[in-house]
């Protein structure tokens, strides 16, 4: 008969490894199914992080390729912002390196794995897996769905799905005319929907790729004709946008990119997703030691990840959603107006990738702005902030 864990994970990425290695230092015992052979692969991210995020993961600097200082934003239109911290904002990361580490911690805390098994569905109290040990059931006090955009976990328990989903495609590159490595540059013309990047990895090779909704095969080819060279590595990948509605039930917290928790202005679910593991975390052993798996006892995770991150995720997505409603012309009129030394100064000082909503404040109250005022107006932005 197959053991029964006080917490079953299924994912193995940063959401899933943080919430198993905060559990199983807690005692409980714990196991992550995974579906992939090997830890941090395929590799589905840009691996840029904040110093925050990366602080989240709790790993040493063995995975950081490059660290950054400022961005560029450019459009077709010629308009231009550039903003130089002058001193390190975020790290490029390897993130099979980093994931691998973040797994080999949670399971120096007792955490057990069980690679090359996907996970199926639900019966009772009790998960059901396909891998290379045959078909097993495996019993659980609790399950921690970490599996991802698209979770099987979510849609087993009848989960609503995430309000938006972004296709995206990224390539990394060896280009022969060096970069500078101090700085991303951001194309919002090469996707209306969201935005093309260009990431600095070392100072002939780059990391390029955008996101949308719709012919992201095609805007992506023409965004690469910007960037003479050989491609090294090609990645596709999903990211959620707009948190599903409920992110627990029937004896289950989800987590991450699976409950939608990518942050809509940049993308990026690493520092959520590890914010919300630690906050499932903390609900699991709470639970387990009250022996309470109902509904109203788990719905302190979801109170507490709201208290949390969640204005600055619903902010987000709100700016997201005002972003695609403007014209390539009015982006380039804001870009201009933005370029000016105050707001510059604003966003150096008070910038913060994980936590945007502070900055787009005091951006506002801005008289540079004034002049971009229409344009904001009807996109929705007064509409976000009262």
């Amino acid at each position: 008969m197959s053991k029964t864990y006080d917490v079953v994970v299924v994912g193995a990425g940063p959401a899933g490894t943080a919430t198993a290695a905060s559990c199983a230092a807690a005692g409980l015992s714990t196991l992550v199914i995974e579906e992939h052979a090997t830890i941090g692969y395929p590799v589905q991210c840009a691996g840029l992080l904040s110093e925050a995020a990366f602080a989240e993961c709790q790993v040493s600097e063995r995975s950081i390729l490059n660290t950054v200082q400022g961005a560029r934003i450019t459009s077709d239109l010629g308009g231009s912002l550039l903003f130089d911290a002058g001193k390190t904002k975020a790290y490029v990361v390897d993130r099979g390196v980093l994931d691998r580490e973040m797994a080999a911690a949670a399971a120096d805390a007792g955490a057990e794995f069980m690679l090359k098994t996907g996970f199926t569905g639900i019966s009772g109290n009790s998960v059901m897996t396909r891998g290379i040990s045959g078909e097993r059931s495996i019993g659980y006090r609790l399950l921690i769905g970490a599996d991802g955009p698209r979770s099987t976990v979510a849609r087993s328990l009848g989960l609503p799905r995430a309000q938006t989903y972004l296709s995206g495609i990224q390539a990394d590159l060896a280009v022969s005319e060096p970069v500078n490595p101090r700085f991303v540059e951001i194309y919002p013309d090469a996707s209306p929907e969201f935005f093309g990047w260009q990431i600095p990895l070392a100072p002939r090779r780059i990391r390029v790729g955008l996101c949308g909704t719709s012919g992201v095969k095609e805007k992506f080819e023409r965004f690469l004709g910007r960037f003479p060279g050989s491609c090294l590595h090609l990645v596709t990948g999903t990211i959620p946008l707009g948190v599903i509605g409920k992110t627990y039930g029937r004896q289950a917290l989800i987590v991450g990119d699976a409950a939608g928790f990518a942050k809509p202005t940049s993308g990026g679910g690493v520092y959520t997703g590890i914010r919300s593991a630690r906050l499932a975390a903390e609900t699991a052993i709470a639970c387990i030691g009250e022996g309470r798996y109902d509904d109203a006892a788990l719905s302190r995770y979801e109170k507490a990840w709201q208290d949390d991150f969640g204005k600055e995720l619903a902010v987000g997505y709100k700016l997201i959603t005002a972003r695609q409603k403007m014209t390539s012309q009015e982006i380039d009129q804001i870009l201009r107006a933005m370029n000016d030394p105050s707001i510059i100064e604003s966003i150096v000082n008070f910038g913060d990738m994980d936590r945007p909503s502070a900055l787009i404040k005091k951006l506002m109250m801005k008289p540079a702005l004034w002049g971009a005022m229409r344009v904001l107006i009807n996109s929705g932005i007064r509409q976000i902030f009262g």
